[in-house]
Parts: structure tokens; sequence; C-alpha cells
């Protein structure tokens, strides 16, 4: 009998008290390596109280963080983090913003810029590492983003609401270009969103959040073969999962309850 790989990133009753407000109600998961997790759930169920705890910026009131069976728990910068702002620095050109963390940590190396620039090639952005930000678009800007947080050199990579901001033809362009950049880098990604058609469309696994206070109130496998195209849309199995979700999130016994 094989054994059960060790889960890359987990979750242990991890739970989160503000003053006498339950935030987060004990929260446990286990997200396997290479997996792409998509997290729903109405405004204030917890999710970037979540977020932050895994980041090690918000301390939990109880429950632990692991990381490949290691306690970070409370320690920032053990995982990618990128938030639906952009962030970049204007003075900054492309290249400077995606090797940001190595500047901010003394200087960045030949090594650290020249793999920055292989970067910006790779995924699209080579003709524009000198650029500023004021002359990219918003979806370049979301990209030299995440460039920046690949640069890290994180496996677990924590993306909250990288596309909100996006009209919905970029959104989708965005979509397609962040499932070929998590297959070609094999990490493992957590993506906040509030749009159910981008959860189901790029997820391995969706995690639908109930009210406040937050807790997971199920955990539903996505069983659509990849890559994905528009058809996937229409196809029964995804309108049945969307249908679901949405279930689920409005469930009016949860709303009166949250009240």
């Amino acid at each position: 009998m094989s054994e059960t790989p060790q889960p890359k990133l987990k979750l242990t009753e991890v739970s989160r008290l503000f003053e006498s407000n339950l935030a987060l109600a004990p929260t446990s998961i286990s997200i396997n390596e290479g997996e792409f997790i998509c997290v729903v759930g109405p405004s204030g169920c917890g999710k970037s109280t979540m977020f932050n705890i895994i980041a090690g910026v918000l301390q939990p009131s109880s429950g632990t963080v692991e990381v490949d069976g290691q306690d970070i728990t409370g320690r920032a910068g053990q995982v990618g983090y990128m938030l639906q702002k952009d962030l970049l620095l204007p003075w900054r050109t492309v290249l400077d913003n995606i090797c940001l963390g190595s500047i901010l940590h003394g200087k960045a190396s030949k090594k650290e810029r020249e793999a920055g620039v292989e970067l910006a090639e790779r995924y699209g952005l080579g003709d524009f590492i000198n650029h500023y930000p004021a002359a990219l678009s918003g979806g370049m800007r979301q990209r030299v983003a995440l460039m920046r947080t690949l640069a890290m050199h994180r496996d677990v990579l924590l993306l909250d609401e990288p596309f909100g901001a996006l009209d919905s033809m970029t959104r989708m362009a965005m979509q397609q270009w962040l499932l070929s950049v998590w297959k070609a880098e094999k990490r493992t990604v957590v993506f906040v969103t509030h749009d159910i058609d981008e959860a189901i469309f790029l997820a391995d696994r969706v995690v639908v959040m109930s009210p406040r206070p937050g807790r997971i109130r199920d955990i539903l496998a996505v069983n659509l073969a990849r890559p994905r195209g528009r058809d996937v849309y229409t196809a029964p199995e995804f309108l049945q999962l969307k249908d679901q979700i949405m279930t689920y999130v409005y469930d009016e016994k949860d709303s009166s309850d949250a009240a």
C-alpha cells in the first residue's frame, strides 16, 4: 500500500478572533503539491483573514499552518502573496519591479536580474523590461506583479483576487495566461475570487466558505479535463457545479445566521 503524500500546505484548526468577534472559525484543509485551489464565498466570510494567517502577517488565535510538514505559523515570507492591487513602484522599471524582493533585501545580483529578464521574456514582457508601470496596460501590470511573486521562489502562491479590477476580456486572457504559468512553474496556488465562473475554470478544487464566522462549508472537486477552453463554460459538469456553489453562497439560512 502506497503512503499518502505529505500535503504541501496544511491548516489545522486555524481560527481568528478580533476582540470578541470570531472572523474565522476553526478551519482545517490540506492542499497537495501542485494543486490549484480556488476559494469563494460572500464578503466577510474570512477569506482575507485566512490568507493573512497563511502568509504569516496575522497570528491565528488558535491552530497551525504547515508547509511541507514544517510549522510556519506567524512567520512571514514563507509563501508568495499577491494582492488585487499590483502595487508596482511607479519610479522603478518592469525589471526592477520583478526583482523587487531582492532589491528590498539589499541588492539584486546579476544572476537575479538575469532571472528576472528570463521571466519577462518567457511570459511575454521581454520587450518591456525597461519600461515604467505607467506605460503598461492593466493586464500587463498584473503580469509583472505575478512575476515579482514568482521571483521570490516560494512553492506556495497566494493570489488574492488578482484579476478583480480587470475588464472581462482582459480577465479571461489573464486566466488562460495564469494557467499556462502554473503548468510551467509547477507551483501550488491558492486563489481567492468572488467570481464563481473564474473559480471553476481555474481550479482543481473549489473551497466554498460561509458567512461570518467564516468556515469551510464544502470542498468541491472540479472534474473537467485540462487544458480548458471557452467551451467549458457550457459543459453540463460546469453548470451543475456552478449551481451547487451558488446555492451554498446565497443560501438564505446562512445569510440569516450571519445577520
